[in-house]
């Protein structure tokens, strides 16, 4: 059966609530920045299989993360969207595939409706590029070096749920287009009292594994982050140019250019 064509034609659609509704409601399943197997040697040192670790996944839309990291052996996992329409239809998933312990609730991630200290771990993938029902943060961000108050003041609001609700030797996972020199800045804020290291993974395009470990900040931290950066190859494998992530990528450039 041939796969319905979701994608935009431009990334500002991603700031429309309604095509997301739309696109959960044809769209069974779409992985962005790469599945599980791509990262999973980068999360599973982070994760505690078997155990009584808590995970929250944040934007979960029609991902399957929640379903592999539950076969991993991550029971508690609680996800969230901000689509009723993501949220049933990956209810319904997980109770064909008897994940039934596996929490799916419609929630906003700038409001995070949880207790402090509810988490051992945050996951994201893609919702500090995409927010609200998957909108864009950084869509209208204008200048990346230097991005539009209300941008930063969402993507800050983001964080400071997440740093909130971790336990105090909590770990946020972010998994993200953004560079480090544009991450660090937020990230570092001195509000948050997490390290930061990065690794990067993915064939043609570098998608960056951000690890940030609560209460465990150094002044010297950025000095020990990740490896050297390298600007991008644009030698694409065929796989990466008809991935969506390339056109949410491309678009995004465009409307900063």
């Amino acid at each position: 059966m041939e796969k319905p064509n979701v994608a935009p034609s431009t990334a500002l659609a991603y700031l429309d609530p309604h095509y997301w509704d739309e696109r959960f409601s044809s769209e069974e399943h779409y992985e962005w920045f790469k599945d599980y197997s791509h990262f999973q040697h980068l999360i599973q040192p982070h994760i505690n299989p078997n155990s009584s670790s808590s995970l929250l996944e944040l934007g979960c839309g029609n991902s399957q993360l929640c379903d592999q990291l539950y076969n991993d052996g991550i029971t508690q996992i609680t996800c969230i969207d901000l689509s009723p329409v993501a949220v049933e239809n990956t209810h319904k998933r997980l109770l064909a595939k008897n994940c039934k312990d596996i929490k799916v609730l419609v929630a906003d991630m700038l409001d995070l409706p949880f207790s402090n200290e509810s988490f051992d771990v945050v996951i994201e993938k893609g919702t500090m590029n995409i927010l609200n029902l998957k909108d864009v943060l950084f869509v209208d961000s204008g200048d990346p070096w230097n991005p539009h108050p209300a941008t930063v003041n969402k993507v800050m609001a983001m964080l400071e749920g997440v740093h909130r609700v971790l336990k105090p030797d909590g770990i946020f996972i972010s998994i993200s287009f953004g560079q480090p020199h544009f991450r660090r800045p937020l990230f570092e804020d001195p509000k948050f009292t997490w390290s930061i290291e990065w690794n990067t993974f993915g064939d043609g395009f570098h998608y960056f594994f951000y690890t940030l470990k609560k209460g465990r900040r150094s002044l010297v931290d950025h000095e020990r982050c990740g490896e050297i950066l390298e600007k991008p190859s644009i030698c694409l494998f065929q796989e990466e140019l008809d991935n969506e992530d390339f056109l949410f990528r491309t678009n995004v450039e465009e409307l900063g250019s």
